[in-house]
C-alpha cells in the first residue's frame, strides 16, 4: 500500500482545453504501476471542456452542481451529483457546467500503450453549448 498525502496545488484549466474558469486537482497520473489517471475538476457556471476523446474511454462521477455532457452528434444531457457517465473509447465529447450553476466531477481515464490519455480537439462553440 502507498499513501500519498495531500499537498498538491490546484491548477487552472488550460485555455487550449477549456472555455471559462476551470480548476483541476490532480489525484493520480498514469505511471509504470498503473495506467489509471484521475482528477477532480471544478467548472464555474458556463465553463466547459473543448471537444476531446480518450483512447480507452472515460468515466465521470459528478460530485457537485449541475452540468452538461454531450457526444459528437448526440443530445446534450444534464448531469447531477451522484450521476456516473461512461464515455466509450475514442468517442468525441465535451462536459461542463450549466450557465447558472457550478459543476464538479471526478474524471477517470486509462492511458493506452503509448501513455496517451486524451486527444484535445476544437473548442465547443456557443451554438453547440446552447443546444442544452
Amino acid at each position: 500500500m502507498e499513501l500519498t498525502r495531500s499537498g498538491g496545488e490546484t491548477a487552472a484549466g488550460p485555455e487550449d482545453w477549456f472555455t471559462g474558469t476551470v480548476h483541476i486537482d490532480g489525484i493520480r497520473t498514469p505511471d509504470d504501476r498503473s495506467a489509471i489517471g484521475c482528477a477532480h475538476v471544478r467548472f464555474a457556471p458556463g465553463a466547459r471542456t473543448a471537444w476531446h476523446r480518450h483512447p480507452r474511454g472515460q468515466t465521470l462521477y459528478v460530485t457537485d452542481g449541475i452540468g452538461y455532457v454531450a457526444t459528437r452528434g448526440g443530445e446534450v444531457q444534464e448531469i447531477r451529483p451522484g450521476d456516473v457517465v461512461y464515455i466509450e473509447p475514442d468517442e468525441e465529447h465535451w462536459h461542463g457546467a450549466t450557465p447558472g450553476r457550478f459543476m464538479a466531477h471526478v474524471a477517470l481515464h486509462e492511458a493506452d500503450e503509448h501513455g496517451q490519455v486524451v486527444t484535445w480537439l476544437e473548442h465547443v462553440t456557443d451554438e453547440d453549448y446552447d443546444q442544452a
